[in-house]
């Protein structure tokens, strides 16, 4: 059985257990309220979540009043963590939201901290962020559910824009070259089945492992 590690928080869980549904074969360690046993893993899930604390950011000057006021520093230390363990035996990972700006931070990128117009109640569950795409990409989606206020500024070396925001410029979803499988992106795929590929690429790539 693929063991499948993540952190998610308690009011997110009914977005995932529909997900989590289609694949009972694979078991899913959520670190909120169990220990995971980081090298079990077949794979990781970054999901999410609150701002990254400062201490985690590569950046030298954090002004706090552009952080959440409620930072997971718990949090960050066990997904920064997470994700050295899983690169180092080159599992597969799917980072979302605050989980791709995570992935990012982890390979050496930097964030930009407050960005405007990505943050409306409009943009939370629907699909009215519309995108451009590079040329070969294998997830295409015309128009996203993107709502986040902090985006990524210097992306980390070995990573690429798969797409971008169509008004602004800012980076909405990315993979890591010369590795099995890492997709990051920026909206939240678990809010809508339109995006189902996106999940089911991930978990075959997950149960590929035990084959």
């Amino acid at each position: 059985m693929p063991n499948l590690a993540t952190w998610i928080r308690p009011k997110d869980v009914k977005s995932f257990r529909t997900i989590f549904a289609k694949h009972p074969e694979v078991k899913v360690w959520n670190a909120v309220n169990q220990q995971v046993p980081l090298e079990q893993m077949d794979g990781l899930l970054l999901t999410g979540g609150s701002d990254i604390s400062p201490e985690f950011l590569r950046q030298e000057h954090v002004d706090p009043s552009l952080l959440d006021k409620a930072l997971d520093p718990e949090r960050d230390r066990w997904e920064f963590e997470a994700v050295r363990e899983v690169l180092a035996r080159g599992l597969p990972i799917f980072a979302i939201c605050k989980g791709l700006q995570v992935f990012n931070v982890a390979l050496g990128g930097t964030l930009k901290l407050d960005i405007k117009g990505h943050n409306l109640p409009e943009q939370r569950d629907q699909e009215v962020q519309a995108l451009r795409h590079a040329r070969r990409v294998s997830h295409r989606f015309s128009k996203v559910n993107s709502a986040h206020h902090q985006a990524i500024e210097r992306l980390a070396d070995g990573c690429e824009v798969e797409a971008w925001s169509a008004h602004d410029g800012i980076i909405e979803q990315i993979s890591l070259r010369k590795y099995p499988f890492a997709r990051g992106v920026q909206y939240h795929p678990e809010r809508s089945p339109v995006y189902g590929p996106l999940f089911e690429d991930f978990f075959a790539r997950l149960k590929s492992l035990k084959h």
